[in-house]
């Protein structure tokens, strides 16, 4: 059985101002391709379907567009849980319908998929809480799938822990999997654990979060699952919330990001993105591989001590969204600014690293005189932000809008 394994497709979010929508349809369209090239019977995609609770109605479409085509006409599965910055009803609302196209979505870590056979020959034949068993069509044995979508303190507490509510994270996760998975995943079937999750290995260093992502705050400040805490009887476990491909841990299982299909913040910066495929039978252990999407444009930073150099750079990456950070005695100039902004239309921010501390010093210091007319005080502010005074042109204009203001 070929199990493909994506995740944080963040449909909808932008980079600054700077939309990333036809990069998503391109990356989303290669990876339909590769699903197909690689004949695989199913999706699993873990979490952060969306950017925001309340995406754009282009970004909607997308997805279903996305998941209509990937699913080969409700021939191949496709299962897809809510990550934190999904709304987990808005991601169940067209569970129904979609499951007659091999589609299923679970929101919640307690979500019930009722059984049901579908005309493609897919079938779910059991489920719990957390929990479904699904017959593929070319399969004699069953894939057994244990879900967590995003999990914080108060849906854990309300769903899994009415008992004991004053339970760690990490205990009732790990007893809810354990629960499930010494009733439901014996070596008969394919076992496998996906979530959205931040998962780390026990006294190692944590992996690292994207620089805008949402954190994800865990009962009693544990902020990690431990890869100890999944049950043996697990074959591989699909991670959704980091952004960059990695398997975390070998035991007891592949525990394993697979990464996002784009680089959404310059924190993954000259990253390489992939989709895993993983190949897995009953009773034996999983074997995976990495494939690199060729998609959407890299993300790149620099810094720079020479406006040149920097405008040089800028001309022969143009391909990349940028961010770069000239190191500069002042604030960059007008003329500067000019220089750079017309090297590259992909430049998403241009920070200035300044080095002169008692310049730095006297602008914390320096207080506005009120008493000046409104005219005098534009003069202060531009000299100040652009380091000359402004010409007669923009001074003329200055006074049109004032008068203009003072007319109404």
């Amino acid at each position: 059985m070929r199990i493909l394994h994506t995740a944080d497709w963040h449909l909808g979010k932008r980079l600054e101002t700077f939309s990333r929508l036809e990069e998503q349809k391109e990356v989303l369209e290669e990876i339909c391709e590769i699903a197909d090239r690689e004949k695989v019977d199913a999706v699993i995609i873990a979490g952060d379907l969306f950017d925001t609770y309340n995406p754009s109605s282009e970004a909607v479409e997308l997805f279903y567009r996305t998941l209509k085509k990937i699913s080969n006409g409700g021939k191949r599965l496709v299962f897809a849980i809510a990550g934190n910055h999904d709304s987990p009803e808005r991601i169940e609302a067209p569970d129904v319908l979609a499951r007659e196209c091999g589609i299923v979505f679970a929101g919640y870590p307690n979500s019930l998929i009722q059984p049901c056979q579908l005309g493609s020959g897919i079938c779910i034949v059991k489920s719990d809480e957390g929990f479904a068993e699904i017959k593929l069509p070319d399969f004699q044995y069953t894939l057994r799938i244990v879900f967590t979508p995003y999990a914080n303190e108060f849906r854990l507490k309300t769903f899994i822990s009415h008992e004991n509510p004053d339970e760690e994270y990490r205990t009732i996760l790990t007893e809810r999997w354990k629960i499930l998975s010494e009733k439901y995943c014996d070596p008969q079937g394919v076992n496998i654990l996906m979530a959205h999750l931040y998962v780390m290995k026990k006294d190692e260093n944590p992996p690292e979060e994207p620089e805008d992502e949402k954190p994800i705050l865990h009962v009693g400040g544990a902020q990690a699952v431990f890869s100890e805490n999944f049950p043996d009887q697990i074959q591989y476990v699909a991670l959704g919330h980091i952004h960059r491909k990695q398997t975390i841990d070998k035991n007891p299982c592949p525990i394993a990001y697979s990464g996002s299909p784009l680089a959404y913040s310059f924190g993954e910066a000259n990253q390489d993105k992939f989709i895993k495929v993983i190949e897995a039978e009953p009773g034996k252990p999983v074997s995976s591989k990495s494939i690199k999407l060729k998609s959407g444009k890299k993300l790149l930073r620099k810094k720079f001590k020479d406006i040149l150099q920097a405008a040089d750079w800028l001309k022969e990456n143009q391909e990349a969204l940028v961010e770069i950070t000239i190191v500069t005695e002042k604030f960059l100039s007008g003329e500067d600014k000019k220089l750079l902004m017309g090297s590259h239309e992909g430049i998403i921010n241009i920070i200035p690293e300044v080095t002169d501390k008692t310049f730095l010093e006297s602008l914390s210091s320096r207080t506005i005189d009120l008493s000046k007319s409104n005219e005098e005080l534009f003069k202060e502010y531009f000299q100040f932000r652009y380091e000359s005074l402004p010409n007669e042109r923009l001074l003329k204009l200055f006074k049109e809008v004032q008068a203009e203001e003072d007319e109404n």
